[in-house]
């Protein structure tokens, strides 16, 4: 928290890092700022203590067992008791694509190691100053979601994400911090649907709406979608949506918007 006077007051701070050399680091380095600390060990263990804890602000690892911390990120954003404590991963993961997943999936900032302890420091002192403001403006509290709800949000934000790419049900699983036959049994009892099948549904109801408001060609709104081909989507779209991609396009830019 922040007090009258701008200074950082006893803010707590979740720590989440296998290894316990790094753990002593920060917590070193932390506690002689005066922060109040807690710790866990892996992604799924940060994401069940922020629940019950509810820390000011995250230091999250990326690489580590049984739930990594891109996957930790993705169900603390899906969580709405959760979603707004700000996570700033700090990993050796430093691959530009490594930080923008971090970035993109909801994380505040991305320190990669070694670190330097006045940035460590520093960036944490502007997040939860950020954070402090944030909820400033907030009213009432977050609903809260039950466990299966928040797989379920998190596992269509990461398919929303990933429309693109050629993903396997235990691949999405893994990413939200799951198991294949688990998060399929959500998307059956919550939506009705396989998760092929809604991510299915998802690429056909994006390639809609791209054929509606663009010029992409058939073929590249294809390529985007992970379709094998132009044909393979048209047949799709057909099946879907009653009209070929083409009639579909035809009929938008007369002013006979159909909908299905």
């Amino acid at each position: 928290m922040i007090n009258d006077s701008g200074t950082l007051a006893q803010s707590h701070l979740l720590i989440v890092d296998d290894s316990l050399d790094e753990l002593r680091i920060l917590k070193s380095l932390l506690d002689a700022h005066h922060f109040r600390l807690s710790v866990a060990f892996d992604g799924l263990q940060g994401y069940q203590r922020a629940q019950t804890l509810r820390p000011d602000l995250i230091l999250m690892d990326v690489r580590m067992p049984k739930a990594d911390g891109f996957s930790a990120c993705r169900l603390l954003k899906a969580n709405p008791q959760t979603r707004d404590i700000p996570v700033v991963f700090l990993s050796a993961a430093a691959s530009p694509e490594e930080r923008l997943t971090g970035l993109s999936i909801g994380g505040v900032d991305y320190v990669t190691k070694p670190f330097l302890a006045e940035e460590v420091l520093a960036r944490v002192r502007i997040h939860l100053q950020l954070a402090s403001r944030h909820m400033d403006t907030q009213e009432g509290a977050a609903e809260a979601l039950d466990p299966d709800e928040v797989l379920l949000q998190a596992g269509i934000a990461l398919i929303r994400s990933r429309l693109g790419e050629t993903l396997t049900v235990d691949e999405i699983a893994t990413r939200v911090g799951s198991y294949g036959k688990k998060l399929s049994a959500v998307f059956r009892e919550r939506t009705g649907l396989t998760v092929f099948a809604f991510l299915r549904e998802e690429r056909l109801k994006t390639g809609r709406r791209w054929l509606a408001d663009t010029d992409t060609s058939i073929q590249d709104v294809a390529d985007q979608l992970c379709f094998q081909n132009a044909g393979n989507f048209a047949t799709a779209f057909r099946e879907r949506f009653g009209l070929t991609p083409t009639a579909y396009r035809k009929s938008v830019r007369a002013g006979r918007l159909i909908e299905a």
